[in-house]
């Protein structure tokens, strides 16, 4: 686990592959002990490392949330009480300012996709090695904690807004007004070749686009992060040019730490912003 241990590809490698479960190449169930391993399973796998941070921190989520509206109050509000209104605030006005139409559901949807990821996102805070190594004392091969570092988690996400935007086009405009804004737009029947190839495009590009962006920053994020710790290993041996790295290592980390607290919190800000366009788009007769 180390980078005393291991090299410095091994080292990468390690932090970067989830703890998987599928179908081993003698055919029996169980856990990838290499990323080897892991390829051979192929599409019928899942990463166990993704679905249990991604439960947890959603299980926490709504724990607080049910917690500060169970105790809120007319009176003076308790600090839960009061951070979470102005969260919900924070969010309502966002969604007023980017949907036009009423739709009920579409600010907790917002609500729920913004904390949900920054939750995710703000694991990419916790120090790189402390929970793999406990996971690889408990006999754990990999751990990843941060959820979004995972493009199977992003595009999840992503399809679960692509089938709303999808539902609520039909369900708005009707099946003949749904295909019609496809086939027809933009020059008309005698371009339908042409109309079907841009706004399909434009559809499949919007749960793609959405899924990339979110997983492009935070993988990015995370190895900025297994770099700088790259260098912790500098003070195994002791010299002016060790202690060095070592410093830089905690000023690095720490920079890196305060400057990414932003990149999660916009990332969680952008794919709940284009979630709610895009049901806006959904809603309107033509975009």
């Amino acid at each position: 686990m180390s980078a005393e241990t291991l090299t410095s590809s091994e080292y990468i490698r390690h932090h970067l592959q989830n703890l998987t479960f599928g179908q081993l190449s003698d055919g029996s169930l169980g856990i990838a002990r290499s990323a080897e391993q892991a390829k051979e399973m192929g599409f019928w796998a899942i990463n166990l490392d993704t679905m249990f941070f991604s439960f947890a921190l959603g299980v926490l989520f709504l724990f607080f949330f049910t917690r500060a509206a169970q105790k809120a109050s007319a009176g003076v509000p308790s600090g839960l009480q009061n951070f979470v209104e102005w969260i919900i605030e924070f969010i309502d006005t966002s969604v007023r300012g980017s949907f036009t139409a009423r739709n009920d559901m579409v600010a907790p949807l917002a609500l729920t996709i913004f904390a949900w990821i920054l939750l995710m996102n703000l694991m990419d805070l916790v120090p790189i090695d402390y929970l793999p190594l406990i996971a690889h004392a408990a006999g754990i091969p990999f751990l990843k904690v941060v959820p979004t570092t995972d493009p199977n988690a992003t595009f999840g996400m992503s399809i679960g807004v692509f089938v709303l935007v999808v539902y609520y086009s039909i369900k708005m405009k009707g099946l003949g007004g749904f295909v019609g804004e496809l086939t027809l737009q933009p020059f008309g029947k005698f371009g339908m070749p042409a109309n079907i190839f841009l706004e399909g495009v434009n559809l499949i590009a919007k749960p793609i686009s959405l899924a990339l962006r979110l997983f492009g920053n935070m993988y990015a994020g995370e190895m900025i992060f297994i770099l700088i710790a790259l260098m912790g290993a500098s003070w195994a041996s002791v010299s002016f040019g060790s202690t060095l790295l070592f410093g830089s290592q905690i000023v690095l980390s720490l920079g890196w730490a305060i400057f990414h607290i932003l990149i999660v919190t916009l990332q969680a800000f952008i794919f709940m912003t284009l979630t709610v366009v895009y049901l806006d788009m959904a809603h309107q007769e033509h975009h």
